[in-house]
């Protein structure tokens, strides 16, 4: 599966209220740290480990409005939702930990 970019609270909010997990990562294009975990996040959604979840990227400066509605404060930021709920997060760019909270959050 690929990543879904997101451009709009419309489209953020019809997906993280979905009765299936989505993992977003809150990132901007000057991020030096957003730049190195883009192709760990991308080779995950890649992967078969997760087939029924959808992974998704907001650029910050393209979308504050989403940005804003997830309270997001650092980047990189990844949140796990489920049926409206933020099931997990991680801020910081570090492979090992966001592996971890997608083992830890979704039942796979």
């Amino acid at each position: 599966m690929t990543v879904t970019e997101v451009a709009t609270l419309q489209i953020y909010e019809e997906i993280i209220n979905s009765d299936n997990f989505s993992v977003f990562t809150f990132w901007a294009s000057w991020c030096g740290h957003c730049r190195m975990i883009s192709p760990v996040f991308e080779k995950i959604s890649d992967s078969d480990e997760y087939p029924n979840v959808k992974f998704c990227r907001v650029d910050i400066d393209a979308a504050p409005e989403v940005a804003e509605a997830a309270e997001i404060r650092v980047m990189p930021t990844f949140i796990v939702f489920k049926n409206g709920e933020r099931e997990g997060g991680l801020t910081g760019a570090n492979p090992v930990a966001l592996h971890a909270l997608l083992a830890r959050v979704i039942p796979y």
